[in-house]
C-alpha cells in the first residue's frame, strides 16, 4: 500500500485531540459535579463571570451551540439557581441572563478543579513542552474558529 494513502489515525492531530477531549470529558464532569456545576455550563459561566448580562442568543453564539440547546441548558441552570433572568430594557421580547450569587461562589472551586485536572494531565510534559502545546492548540483553534485567543 502506498504510504501516502496509508490510514494512520494515531498520527492525525485532529483525531488525537478529539479522542483526548472525549477522554477528559467524563472525569472533568465528575469532578465538577462535586462542586455543583458541569462542563456543559462552562461557556455560560465564563461569559458571565465578571458580572455581565447577556441574552440567550449571545450565549448561544459564544458557546457555538444552537438556540434550542442553549435554552435547555439555561433552563437547567435556572432550575439549579445558577442563573437568573431580568427583562431587557431595550428589547421586550428578550431577557438578560446573569449569574446568581450561588454560581459566583462556585466559580473558584470550579477553577480549582480545572487547574488540578490540567496539572495532572500535563504532568507528563515539561514546562517548555506545555508552552509549545498551548501555542499550537491556540493556533489550531484560531484556524478553526477564525477568532483569536480568549
Amino acid at each position: 500500500m502506498n504510504k501516502a494513502k496509508a490510514w494512520r489515525p494515531h498520527e492525525m492531530p485532529t483525531l488525537l485531540i478529539n479522542r483526548l477531549a472525549r477522554a477528559l470529558l467524563k472525569p472533568t464532569d465528575e469532578r465538577l459535579r462535586e462542586v455543583g456545576i458541569s462542563s456543559s455550563q462552562l461557556p455560560v459561566l465564563v461569559a458571565l463571570k465578571d458580572g455581565g448580562k447577556r441574552t440567550q442568543k449571545e450565549l448561544a453564539d459564544l458557546a457555538n451551540v444552537e438556540q434550542p440547546s442553549m435554552a435547555q441548558l439555561l433552563a437547567r441552570m435556572e432550575r439549579d439557581r445558577l442563573i437568573a433572568r431580568e427583562a431587557s430594557s431595550t428589547d421586550r421580547r428578550s431577557s438578560l441572563i446573569f449569574l446568581t450569587d450561588r454560581a459566583r461562589q462556585l466559580l473558584e472551586p470550579g477553577r480549582a478543579v480545572l487547574r488540578d485536572i490540567d496539572q495532572n494531565v500535563c504532568a507528563a510534559l515539561s514546562k517548555e513542552e506545555k508552552e509549545v502545546l498551548v501555542s499550537l492548540l491556540q493556533r489550531l483553534m484560531a484556524s478553526v474558529t477564525g477568532e483569536g485567543n480568549d
